[in-house]
């Protein structure tokens, strides 16, 4: 048995804030943002709005489009960086509020990688005949740690949610998969919590702000290398060229970033889901998000093969083989 995708769902705040928004709090413009990241445009949460509202709205339809009722769920699994609460975990929010009364719930940590690190969690319980049917969710509001003083990194993120209801199937499903991690990079991203270093206070103006921090050109040269060479290696490890996978999503971080590890692949544009230009880097919920949005547009259709890629802080990446 595997872990095949049944449902997804998604949501993205109504508020949307633009490049020209962004031009009249700092010194930016539209034509270097797009340059820079490709972004034009990205969901903002409402102040009174968090990652476990979103999370409940995304996962909800995707239970709906599954075809299963709550009381089917056995497990949860949230990956988020911005739970608005320290416990309980989103996981558990969204089980008491969709009523998931069968169901365990867990949070997943792993930055931007946490949906693909989730979707591979799952394929062991499911795999091992512990649970049936697991609904994982990613979800993040980044805006609420976004210093928007800070012109190389307020450009960026967006907020959102996506969510894949998976079931034990003996035809299609997860085929190869890989994650891993390199510590001595996670100085690269970073957020504060309870301790700051003198370096941290530095970065974020000789303040203790609980903002994010990126050291932009050193992620850059990781996450094109990443998810290119990770990308290749569950494929072929699994008895597949790159040419026979019929959609790439990756995290949306950047254009640049996207595009970079496309062409180290080889492989056409139109291969490669982008949403990144309207929806800005959601952590999370960004490879959630463009999966469910691919399904929705009929752009993925049953047995197609379909490579779910992230990369993240700590740092943090992971690769998905999966038929539809």
């Amino acid at each position: 048995m595997n872990a095949k995708i049944i449902g997804t769902g998604f949501y993205l705040p109504e508020r949307i804030l633009t490049n020209a928004d962004l031009e009249k709090m700092v010194d930016t413009s539209d034509e270097w943002i797009t340059r820079r990241v490709g972004i034009k445009e990205r969901h903002i949460a409402r102040d009174d709005e968090y990652a476990s509202d979103m999370a409940c709205i995304a996962a909800s339809k995707a239970i709906k489009n599954s075809g299963l009722l709550p009381s089917d769920i056995d497990l949860v699994l949230c990956s988020t960086i911005s739970a608005e609460m320290i416990t309980p975990t989103v996981s558990c929010i969204v089980q008491k509020k969709l009523e998931l009364v069968n169901s365990a719930a867990m949070d997943v940590n792993s930055a931007c990688t946490g949906f693909v690190s989730s979707l591979i969690v799952a394929q062991q319980f499911i795999k091992s005949g512990t649970y049936k049917n697991v609904l994982i969710i990613g979800t993040d509001t980044l805006s609420k740690y976004t210093d928007y003083t800070d012109r190389s990194s307020c450009i960026l993120f967006g907020d959102g949610a996506g969510a894949a209801v998976l079931t034990a199937s003996e035809k299609g499903g997860v085929i190869g998969f890989e994650m891993g991690s390199d510590g001595s990079g996670g100085k690269h991203i970073s957020i504060p919590n309870f301790k700051y270093t003198e370096e941290d206070i530095e970065r974020r103006g000789g303040e203790k702000k609980r903002t994010f921090w990126m050291d932009g050109s050193e992620v850059f040269k990781f996450a094109v290398r990443i998810m290119a060479e990770s990308s290749k290696r569950i494929v072929e490890n699994a008895g597949f060229s790159i040419d026979e996978v019929d959609m790439i999503i990756p995290h949306q971080a950047n254009v640049r970033i996207v595009d970079g590890a496309a062409k180290r692949l080889g492989i056409p544009k139109e291969k490669v889901f982008t949403n990144v230009e309207r929806t800005g880097n959601m952590s999370s919920a960004s490879v959630a998000v463009a999966l469910a949005e691919c399904v929705e547009k009929g752009l993925i259709k049953e047995g197609d093969k379909v490579v779910l890629v992230g990369f993240g802080g700590g740092l943090t990446w992971g690769s998905v083989l999966i038929e539809m």
